[in-house]
């Protein structure tokens, strides 16, 4: 009975950790691997619910689980707040957060489960880090002014510390102002900006408010682009839900049934999420044309567009003052309406013209 427990422990898949902390922040490993020494595994199941596994373990996943192993870092990268100016820079330096004891899912565990496609290049997580980034600044919800005072600065960064946490669960050990100039070529990005403006525009319009420009390599590819959206919406819905539903509310403020309003339509957005028809079919056994096909998929982008906004929200909700807090739920409404109207849009693509 020794014998085969050896055989079985020597049958062992081999984790490839290379490039993991540096390069890599995280990537896919097999059932029954060991994590390297200072990685951690996260088991994710079927519906998106995730567990950890600490570093130096074996990664014992079940049937219905798929397995990530992710270093802590610390990690350094580069980012371009305004798009306008890329000479203008911070270099980041960030880590993962340790486990919160309060919260049943980690919120850098969700981002894996619900976002992660393969390996998660550091490059790529200070890209999606930047647009969260350039998307706040753009609206107004952090301010980054020229000649920056020490208090502009200091509320700045804790803004952009929160909206790192809430959105992504790492941490900001430092961030300061850098020069960029010398390591931007202005030529080749001035060709994508002309190549992106010469793009032919969405075949339909955001119905309520305005949603930012659905990025060309997303649309190139309808089928991926749609399912990952739908399973972002899916997974993280009832977890901004949750957020909101335990939003400390002051005492003296009429502000419960607002709240109460936002859950209920939250419940019946989450509820759309899971109920939507698939990409390629307008009815059992009837294929969807291409056009349509694509219409569905821009649709999904916008609601997940939407989603991102939400998560910036509540990190605005964590360093509200009592007085605020009105017009980041009337904001809470608009973002709210947004998915409402997209994934409205989305079912009845073949019902009318949305053009």
């Amino acid at each position: 009975m020794m014998l085969d427990l050896f055989k079985r422990m020597a049958r062992a898949p081999v984790f490839d950790a290379a490039g993991l902390g540096t390069r890599l922040v995280a990537r896919p490993a097999p059932a029954g691997c060991l994590l390297p020494p200072g990685a951690v595994g996260v088991a994710v199941d079927a519906g998106g619910h995730t567990r950890r596994i600490a570093a130096g373990g074996r990664l014992s996943l079940t049937e219905a689980e798929s397995g990530w192993c992710f270093h802590p870092g610390p990690y350094q990268c580069e980012l371009v707040p305004f798009a306008a100016a890329p000479e203008i820079g911070l270099r980041l330096h960030f880590a993962i957060d340790s486990p919160d004891p309060r919260m049943t899912q980690q919120r850098f565990d969700l981002f894996l489960a619900s976002e992660a496609a393969g390996d998660l290049a550091l490059e790529a997580l200070a890209a999606r880090i930047e647009a969260a980034l350039q998307r706040e600044l753009a609206q107004g919800n952090l301010e980054l002014p020229p000649c920056t005072t020490l208090d502009e600065w200091n509320a700045f960064r804790a803004g952009f510390n929160q909206l790192l946490y809430t959105r992504f669960g790492v941490t900001v050990d430092d961030c300061v102002p850098v020069d960029l100039a010398g390591t931007r070529d202005y030529a080749r990005e001035l060709a994508a900006r002309a190549h992106a403006a010469a793009a032919p525009a969405p075949v339909s319009a955001p119905l309520v408010a305005a949603a930012p420009p659905v990025p060309a390599p997303d649309v190139a590819d309808p089928a991926r682009a749609d399912a990952r959206a739908l399973r972002r919406l899916f997974l993280e819905l009832p977890c901004v839900m949750c957020r909101v539903r335990q939003a400390a509310l002051p005492q003296g403020q009429d502000l419960f049934r607002q709240q109460q309003a936002l859950i209920q339509r939250l419940d019946l957005v989450c509820l759309a999420a899971s109920s939507m028809p698939a990409l390629a079919l307008a009815a059992p056994g009837q294929p969807l044309d291409a056009d349509n096909q694509l219409r569905r998929a821009r649709h999904s982008l916008r609601a997940a567009e939407a989603l991102d906004e939400a998560w910036a929200l509540l990190a605005r909700f964590e360093r509200a003052e009592d007085e605020g807090l009105e017009l980041l739920f009337d904001e809470a409404e608009r973002i709210v309406a947004n998915l409402e109207a997209e994934l409205a849009a989305r079912k009845r693509v073949l019902a009318e013209e949305d053009a």
